[in-house]
C-alpha cells in the first residue's frame, strides 16, 4: 500500500509540469538568437536556464537591483547594460539572494547561466558565466522571456 502511494505521489509531481513565464515572440526570439552587437557602448547580456533540475521552480533575476523578470527551465532573458562598468546580476534563493558582479565591456556580449541548487527547503538559484560558445548554444535551445515583474524583493 505504501509503495502504491509513493509512486503515486512520484507521478502526481512529474504531471505537475514546469512553470511557464511570459514568453516574447518568434520574431523578436528569431531576432535575439543571431546574437547580433549590442547598442553602441552597450554590452549585451544573455541569462538562460535550460537544466531541467527545478522544472517546475521559477526564479526572480535583478540586473543592479532591478527586476528583469521571473526565468523558468527553458527560458533566457536579453538585457542591455553600460559598457566598460561592473554590474550586479543577482537571482532569487532560498535565504538571500545569490549575486555576480560583471565587469562588462563596450559592444561585447555575456552569457550568464542561472542554474538550480538543492536547498534546505525548496531549491536556491545562482548564477555563472560561461564562455561566448557554449552560452550561444545553449541559449539556441531555450525561448526568450519577456522581462516582467519579479514576487520576491531584494
Amino acid at each position: 500500500m505504501n509503495t502504491k502511494t509513493l509512486v503515486c505521489g512520484l507521478a502526481l509531481t512529474m504531471l505537475a509540469g514546469c512553470a511557464s513565464v511570459p514568453m516574447a515572440s518568434n520574431e523578436d526570439n528569431n531576432k535575439a538568437i543571431e546574437f547580433g552587437a549590442p547598442t553602441e557602448g552597450m554590452a549585451g547580456v544573455y541569462i538562460y536556464r535550460t537544466s531541467a533540475l527545478g522544472a517546475a521552480l521559477k526564479k526572480d533575476l535583478y540586473v543592479n537591483g532591478d527586476c528583469l523578470g521571473e526565468t523558468a527551465t527553458g527560458v533566457f532573458f536579453y538585457t542591455e547594460v553600460a559598457g566598460d562598468q561592473e554590474h550586479v546580476f543577482s537571482t532569487e534563493s532560498e535565504f538571500s539572494p545569490n549575486e555576480l558582479t560583471l565587469y562588462t565591456e563596450a559592444n561585447e556580449l555575456y552569457y550568464l547561466e542561472q542554474y538550480i541548487k538543492m536547498g534546505v527547503f525548496v531549491g536556491g538559484a545562482n548564477l555563472r558565466k560561461v564562455e561566448s560558445a557554449i552560452g550561444q548554444e545553449q541559449v539556441k535551445f531555450a525561448s526568450l522571456a519577456v522581462p516582467g515583474t519579479c514576487t520576491s524583493t531584494q
